[in-house]
């Protein structure tokens, strides 16, 4: 377990087949990290100890309550940090959501069609894809819930009352079209139970307020809004929905251009403005109600010294090390990198090798 005793220090990631970033995925950077080493880990900062903490209180309490973003300088840990805290969820059984790549939800990636009765475009083969990664993680929880109401389905017959969450999630799996309407349902059904805390994490979480690229029938930009993927966390971000016991978890990204932090996001959590800001800019109100009640938590733009010997022991064990380690190859890293962990992972250590 992460507690202070262990600041400082790497741990590794338990091996399963159904940990959360195995099913769910990882972003791209981390995803090429934890395939070089041999064990994926990661450094426990005291910012992880800190965020842990609040999870513990957010165990016992609503997650309006406990909406957080991670902050910080481009490469400074943001990620791992989200991923350190979805694993030590799971491990102290909670209901686990994980978005590596939020950009996917409104990118057109995939599909997307209008529907009249909710007035927004489904993405059908993202809910599907999203129950899927979901049941394999949590398939023992979900056993051992039941759903409190009937589920209506079009065309469908009706999946009564007293159904386990896991044959509701079963139920749109086994027919795409469904899918976003049994998403629908299990949130509306895990937003009440109080037996096990759920934790939402998303990572590339501005992208959630930027305008897609999904068109409509006349070629406008969708607002991501009236996309049901997008809206549904949206509505967690902001604390109109919510888990009776539970926590939302963010972390920005500033790697994609087309996908950067938005003037709404960035006043409420009292960044610095973009280019584009100024008392002047125009502000969808919209964005701004979604944006309301976050909560900022700054990631330290570098590693302390202790943090970053640590890294370069977990890379000098690997052997992947293309120098001889030693502490001045340490310290001119560390230097030359100004301690920014993926600089000195990426531009320092692993600079000349060849992948």
């Amino acid at each position: 377990m992460i507690t202070p005793a262990v600041a400082s220090q790497a741990l590794k990631f338990p091996h399963n087949e159904k940990d959360p970033f195995r099913i769910f995925g990882l972003p791209r950077n981390l995803l090429v990290e934890f395939r070089i080493l041999s064990k994926p880990c990661s450094v426990v900062r005291g910012v992880t100890i800190d965020v842990i903490n609040r999870l513990d209180d957010a165990s016992q309490t609503s997650s309006a309550d406990h909406r957080l973003v991670f902050s910080g300088a481009t490469g400074c840990g943001k990620s791992t940090l989200l991923l350190q805290a979805l694993q030590y969820c799971n491990a102290s059984d909670w209901i686990v959501f994980y978005f590596p790549r939020a950009i996917n939800v409104v990118n057109s990636t995939t599909t997307h069609t209008y529907d009249p009765r909710t007035r927004t475009y489904l993405q059908p083969v993202f809910a599907y894809q999203t129950l899927q990664r979901f049941l394999t993680v949590n398939g023992p929880r979900l056993e051992q819930l039941r759903t409190q109401a009937d589920v209506e389905l079009e065309r469908r017959a009706t999946i009564p009352a007293g159904t386990t969450l896991s044959e509701l999630v079963k139920a749109g799996v086994k027919e795409q079209a469904l899918a976003p309407t049994i998403l629908m349902a299990l949130m509306d059904e895990l937003e009440t139970q109080t037996t096990f805390p759920v934790l939402l994490a998303v990572d590339d979480f501005q992208a959630i307020y930027c305008k897609s690229t999904y068109r409509d029938p006349h070629f406008s930009a969708i607002q991501p809004y009236h996309l049901s993927m997008p809206r549904l966390l949206l509505e967690y971000a902001s604390g109109q929905r919510k888990f009776a016991r539970g926590a939302v978890l963010g972390a920005l990204s500033s790697t994609n251009a087309n996908f950067k932090l938005p003037l709404e996001l960035a006043e409420a959590l009292g960044l610095p403005p973009p280019s584009s800001g100024g008392p002047y800019a125009k502000r969808s109100p919209v964005l701004q109600d979604y944006a309301k009640g976050l909560e900022r938590v700054t990631v330290p733009d570098a590693l302390t010294v202790q943090e970053a010997m640590e890294v370069f022991d977990v890379w000098r064990k690997d052997r992947a090390l293309p120098s001889v380690p030693n502490d001045e190859l340490f310290l001119a890293k560390y230097t030359e990198s100004s301690g920014n962990a993926r600089d000195f992972v990426w531009k320092g250590l692993l600079s000349s090798l060849s992948l």
